[in-house]
């Protein structure tokens, strides 16, 4: 089965560049940028990666992109997930960013983006995976500050797919930033939101992003399992939830997998995925291994987890089915 997973034709939905920055890599741009890093060797700060909650994450999340200034720290970024996701057969994934967690360093938008689209452009070439970006606002920055960047997004339109929410959920509901999704589906962009898993009023924030917000996709989100009518919706709209059954594990009592279950019996469209792989210390493939242990997955649940996450990609149908074409012969002939 692990051969069977390793080979398996994958789409990634959920993953934040940010989160992939491994230690190794922090350490080569600290030195280039002339930066101390609070330890000593790599294997003091894979140490330090240890987090009870969504908060005590963010702590380190968000104090481990400082050593990211420069384009070349960015396409550096980039270049070594989309590498890594290639090695794990990622055909496609949609890459979120964080452009305010940057900004409000100093660091120019232009800078972020220029750096991370000329390594999608690279790893296309190269590697062969193909992805996109998905511009997230930070929900515990101000919606004026949220709406700002947006405006500074649109003369880079054409490079970015969709826009998503996340960080702290507390005190920060979906509703707070009802005027910039809806601005930004004017201009073009899909939308889809964190609810992160067992967060406060957790399934009032799943409804708001349904019914308020009007959502493409949701992240994470498998609280709406407590509310059938949620269930309901989800199901009849089609939507996917991008699960992280690892990073539950890190931030919450546990993966999850249970929940995955109930979504699969459920018929919702879940998928796996990776969040901050460099964090969690797994990507995609390991993601996919835990619940297949967790769960005695088969060969035909695992190939369906997949076949959901590349019908609930953000692509043209042609291109969809010329991946769900390749899953398929893969299921037949492995």
């Amino acid at each position: 089965m692990d051969e069977f997973i390793a080979g398996l034709p994958k789409c990634e939905l959920h993953l934040h560049i940010e989160g992939t920055l491994e230690p190794e890599l922090s350490f080569e741009l600290a030195k280039r940028n002339g930066l101390t890093l609070p330890h000593r060797t790599v294997e003091e700060a894979r140490a330090a990666f240890s987090f009870d909650s969504l908060t005590t994450f963010l702590v380190g999340y968000y104090e481990g992109m400082n050593v990211l200034l420069t384009e070349p720290d960015f396409y550096d970024l980039a270049s070594a997930y989309l590498a890594k996701a290639a090695a794990q057969n990622v055909r496609y994934a949609e890459i979120f960013f964080d452009p305010q967690a940057h900004t409000s360093r100093g660091v120019p938008f232009d800078v972020v983006i220029r750096g991370l689209r000329r390594a999608i452009l690279d790893a296309e070439r190269l590697h062969g995976v193909r992805a996109q970006l998905i511009m997230c606002f930070l929900r515990d920055f101000s919606a004026e500050y949220a709406m700002a960047t947006l405006l500074e997004s649109l003369p880079y339109r054409e490079w970015i797919v969709g826009v998503g929410l996340d960080s702290d959920e507390r005190g920060n509901p979906p509703a707070k930033f009802e005027k910039v999704f809806a601005r930004a589906r004017q201009e073009g962009y899909l939308l889809t939101m964190h609810c992160d898993v067992d967060q406060e009023n957790s399934t009032e924030h799943i409804r708001q992003v349904l019914q308020v917000i009007g959502v493409d996709r949701i992240d994470h989100g498998v609280n709406a399992l407590d509310d059938p009518a949620l269930v309901e919706e989800i199901r009849r709209r089609g939507l996917g939830l991008t699960v992280c059954p690892v990073s539950n594990g890190f931030v919450t009592d546990g993966s999850k997998a249970d929940a995955i279950r109930r979504m699969l019996d459920l018929d919702l469209r879940v998928t796996i995925n990776s969040d901050d792989p460099a964090y969690f210390r797994a990507y995609v493939a390991e993601n996919l291994q835990l619940v297949r242990d967790e769960l005695d997955l088969s060969r035909d649940d695992l190939v369906r987890l997949e076949r959901n996450a590349f019908e609930i990609a953000w692509l043209p149908r042609a291109v969809k089915d010329a991946y769900l074409a390749e899953l398929d012969a893969y299921a037949r002939t492995a």
